[in-house]
Order: C-alpha cells, then structure tokens, then sequence
C-alpha cells in the first residue's frame, strides 16, 4: 500500500511517500517539498500548492493519505494560511478518492520515536532509520512529511490487526 505523509504550509509544504508492504516494511518512495514564493498572491500559491501535490498524488496514486493536524500558533495569521493550505491538501487528497487520516504532531512523534516530546532531530534520525535512507530526508519539512507517513502506515497496521482478531 502506498502511504503519502503532508506537512501543510504555505511557503513550503513537504510530502513524504512511502511502500508499507505486506510484510510490514517501509520503504521511501518519493518526497520533497512543494514551495511557493512569499511575493506571490495567497491565491496563487495555493494553486500553485493544489497543482504540486496533484501531479504527485496522480504519479503514485496513494490508497491512503495523512496530513498533520493544525495546533494552536501564537500567530493567528500563520494559523490562517496553514489552515488554507491544509484545505487545498484536503481537497486533492479527496478528488483523487485517498482515504485521509489525521495526526497531531505529538502523535506522529510517538509512532516515529515512541515518545511524543520527542526532539525533531530525534524523528529525523527515526525517519532515517525506519526509511533505510542513508542521509537524513531535507528539508524538514520532507522529513517531517515522511515521519507523517509512517505514523499512518503504524496506524493501519494497527488497525488490521485489530479487524482481524
């Protein structure tokens, strides 16, 4: 099953793909960053954000997706264009028909690392390790993405065991 991981932004949204087999490996497929320049309109970069992740849903045709949660920001207009790009993601996750999960960051630190205050140099190295990269995943936010792909694919794994007892 191919898992596809989103970390929303604006500026730079990061997207992790990655094999869970059924043998419970993982294996990296794809991932970066869709970025869009701060001096575009906010109406632009979100589309150009809906066209980035639509090629690479419609090249690795994803059966499962999963994008972090919003948390509360000090600053309410960061909060406002992140909840604008979740939306675009959101979107393109449910024109292309990918079942959607969603996960605050504490709990893909716990599925990555096992310890939900986990460091981001912690999951990062996880990420790597997990993922049998031999560099750690840049930019974060690709790390990051990726790190949200494993916590879905924990997920379902769970999940089918529980179906099946």
């Amino acid at each position: 099953m191919i898992v596809l991981g989103i970390d929303p932004g604006t500026a730079l949204t990061g997207y992790g793909f990655i094999d869970l087999s059924t043998r419970g490996t993982l294996t990296a497929i794809d991932y970066g960053v869709v970025e869009t320049p701060a001096n575009m309109s906010m109406e632009i970069r979100l589309l150009k954000l809906y066209e980035g992740i639509k090629e690479k849903i419609l090249l690795h045709k994803p059966q499962r997706g999963a994008v972090e949660k919003l948390f509360f920001h000090r600053n309410v207009t960061t909060a406002i264009s992140v909840g604008q790009a979740r939306g675009v993601i959101m979107l393109c996750l449910a024109e292309a028909g990918v079942e959607v999960a969603e996960f605050t960051p504490m709990e893909v630190k716990q599925a990555v690392v096992g310890y939900g205050n986990a460091e981001k140099k912690q999951v990062q190295i996880m990420v790597k390790a997990l993922l049998n990269l031999e560099t750690i995943p840049k930019p974060d936010d690709a790390a990051d993405a990726l790190a949200i792909a494993i916590c879905c694919a924990n997920s379902n794994l769970y999940l089918n065991l529980m179906k099946s007892k």
